[in-house]
């Protein structure tokens, strides 16, 4: 579509919780961009609703969810008020995350050069995300056979693609949207973005990471530990956490994965709770009991199907 950069409707959505600082510098960070968005939809899932509209801002649709819906049906709703309002695009983010000025200017530009070529569709198309602790890239993902893999970041490329980037920055197409069903909201806070990716590419659409759209990402809570004798981060998560992670992945690496993959990923996620097990044991210094059960307790729930808010 011609100069479908200057001319496409964008809306951002936001999951909110529980710290007022970010959300204020993220909502920010979306008013100076240099493409403008329209208007910010915001699910506010925090204990007390957080002072963010003193102003009464008609730029801010802000929905306040006290008993914390998640991020999966907050995002469900946004994307049906989004196409509802008759937007083109719905710009995603957690509250800790801000996008360089020049992000949806750059992800808009890519799109509209691809999308030249009627054959290639693009479902998402989304920015290069860093941790503002270590300073890495966080990668998008694949599936392959019986699991979710990092796709490596190539810098040197104008986009890459991706089966699923992560939810924060991602500028996802409502005509694709429109195809496949909402976020799931029974996965509550984790691996929404692998299996929402997941059914977009299904329908046919690509799903891709611009290295030149930068967004800083406050990644979860890494530490910095000496395992084998080499230094490496791992993530210090909330028993809860260990419960969605373990749960999610486990229940979506075992449907993706087909015929004798479903064995392998079966394997590899106890693997995976094995470790985290371990890791908790010698580097966590809270709740350890509680954590290791709610690993066990994940587990056992992703591979019952059992799902929903813990």
């Amino acid at each position: 579509m011609a100069n479908f950069n200057l001319k496409a409707k964008v809306a951002a959505y936001i999951t909110c919780y529980n710290d007022e600082v970010s959300a204020k510098n993220c909502i920010q960070a979306i008013k100076t961009q240099s493409y403008q968005v329209l208007s910010i939809f915001i699910i506010d899932n925090s204990w007390t609703e957080l002072s963010i509209n003193k102003n009464n801002d008609d730029f801010l649709h802000i929905n306040h969810y006290p008993n914390n819906i998640g991020v999966a049906q907050g995002l469900g709703i946004g994307l049906r008020w989004a196409i509802d309002q008759g937007y083109d695009f719905l710009w995603t983010f957690d509250q800790d995350s801000i996008p360089a000025q020049n992000c949806l200017e750059i992800l808009l530009h890519t799109y509209s050069d691809l999308s030249q070529c009627k054959s290639y569709q693009i479902g998402i198309i989304a920015p290069t995300p860093t941790d503002l602790i270590t300073n890495r890239v966080i990668e998008g993902t694949m599936f392959v056979n019986d699991h979710f893999v990092a796709v490596k970041h190539n810098k040197d490329v104008s986009f890459y693609e991706c089966d699923s980037p992560i939810t924060s920055g991602s500028l996802i197409s409502l005509d694709a949207a429109k195809t496949v069903e909402l976020p799931r909201s029974e996965l509550f806070i984790d691996g929404i973005d692998f299996d929402y990716g997941m059914r977009i590419k299904q329908k046919g659409f690509r799903n891709l990471i611009v290295p030149q759209a930068i967004l800083q990402h406050n990644f979860g809570n890494p530490i910095k530990i000496r395992f084998l004798d080499q230094e490496r981060y791992i993530q210090q998560y909330s028993a809860l956490r260990h419960y969605y992670i373990c749960r999610n992945h486990t229940y979506l690496e075992t449907r993706y994965a087909k015929g004798i993959y479903r064995l392998t990923s079966l394997i590899r996620r106890i693997k995976y709770m094995v470790k985290t097990i371990l890791m908790v044991l010698l580097y966590d210094n809270e709740d350890k009991k509680f954590k290791i059960w709610l690993c066990l307790l994940g587990t056992y729930h992703g591979l019952k199907g059992h799902l929903g808010k813990f």
